[in-house]
């Protein structure tokens, strides 16, 4: 897959100067490019390391001396992750799966495929399952019966689509993704220690120990256009209604949706986040690594949790929050910086106490 600097220059809107005929293999770290390389060197940050390779071209700043770097060529782009965007699904070599449905996949009888749609070998496509144009079905992957694919999806190795799961156009799911799971769902004959804590919020109080029941899954799972999923992601079938993700919206690694919850448009949940049961998640919502969300509460449009925020109540739109449980930031920050004080502050109660100690009465 080679491109020329302009071809590439003009596939991102960018301007190009130099000897813009010379054709780029693969993009490379600075200090890792070679003669056929492009280099991304997109800030003076990285171009420091351009004399540590040999690149003859690269992706600059606005406004940067190409030729001052030694360069032979160079395109210079206003943002440098949108240029990223473009330059990495140029050059993207993609899988190799090879067109057409491999010998060892098994396709139901019933199940209907779209034009140029490629299955992976050892592939299993299930009754009346429906795969769109362009679509491609890795090794080892399951589509559920009743499924419903888009056009021009992509499903990594070993995706799971289980039965009725209806997704939109341009899906992309990474190797292990399980897309409806059976919720976690069960309950007691009578009323068990977990309930009595919800209610009372102390100890458990005297219900005896029970053995739990499963409540079956009814719902699927619904998932709209340009939806990513990450490797290891789960998201799990409604109870009764489906669990739903709106358009546009990413969910990164090993990130859990539970059964009910709705997902709203051009969300990001980042890696390790884990979101319970029957939440409502507004529109552009981001949740940082390792967010918890608690069952049965909604998050409003814009809301944006750090790292490691526990979400135990609801949160009106536009919220920036941090902490366990999530605050508002500037109230963490407030309040770990009280934290770091304590020790100070104990030593001087400390001394003060000694002070008021050592007086005499009469004092």
């Amino acid at each position: 897959m080679h491109y020329t600097i302009q071809q590439i220059s003009d596939a991102l809107s960018a301007t190009c100067e130099g000897d813009t005929s010379l054709t780029i293999q693969r993009a490379a770290e600075p200090a890792d490019a070679g003669p056929n390389d492009l280099a991304m060197a997109m800030s003076p940050k990285y171009a420091e390391a351009l004399g540590g390779g040999a690149a003859r071209s690269a992706v600059l700043w606005e406004g940067a001396d190409w030729q001052a770097l030694g360069l032979s060529a160079a395109i210079f782009v206003p943002r440098p992750r949108m240029a990223m965007a473009g330059i990495t699904a140029m050059l993207d070599r993609g899988q190799g799966i090879e067109p057409g449905i491999h010998p060892s996949a098994v396709v139901d009888p019933s199940a209907e495929l779209g034009e140029d749609v490629s299955v992976g070998p050892l592939a299993v496509i299930g009754a009346r399952a429906k795969i769109g144009d362009g679509s491609v079905i890795g090794s080892h992957c399951v589509v559920g019966m009743d499924a419903v694919l888009g056009k021009n999806a992509l499903l990594r190795e070993m995706v799971s689509i289980g039965a009725r799961a209806v997704i939109g156009d341009r899906f992309i799911a990474q190797p292990g993704a399980r897309i409806g799971g059976d919720g976690f769902s069960f309950v007691t004959p009578e009323v068990s220690d977990v309930e009595n804590v919800r209610k009372t919020m102390g100890d458990k109080g005297d219900a005896r120990a029970q053995s739990w029941l499963r409540i079956h899954s009814l719902g699927a799972v619904e998932i709209g256009d340009d939806v990513e999923v990450g490797a290891n992601c789960t998201v799990d079938n409604g109870t009764i209604r489906n669990t739903r993700i709106g358009d546009g919206s990413k969910l990164d690694n090993l990130v859990h949706v539970g059964h009910n919850t709705r997902v709203g448009r051009d969300c990001l949940l980042c890696g390790q986040t884990g979101v319970s049961g029957s939440v409502d998640i507004g529109n552009n919502v981001v949740l940082g690594g390792q967010t918890g969300v608690a069952d049965n509460i909604f998050i409003g449009d814009g809301v944006i949790s750090g790292g490691g925020t526990k979400i135990l109540s609801n949160v009106p739109a536009g919220r920036v929050i941090m902490g366990y449980p999530g605050i508002k930031m500037e109230t963490h920050t407030d309040v770990y910086k009280a934290q770091r004080r304590l020790p100070r502050m104990a030593r001087d109660v400390e001394a003060l106490k000694k002070a008021v100690f050592k007086q005499s009465p009469s004092d």
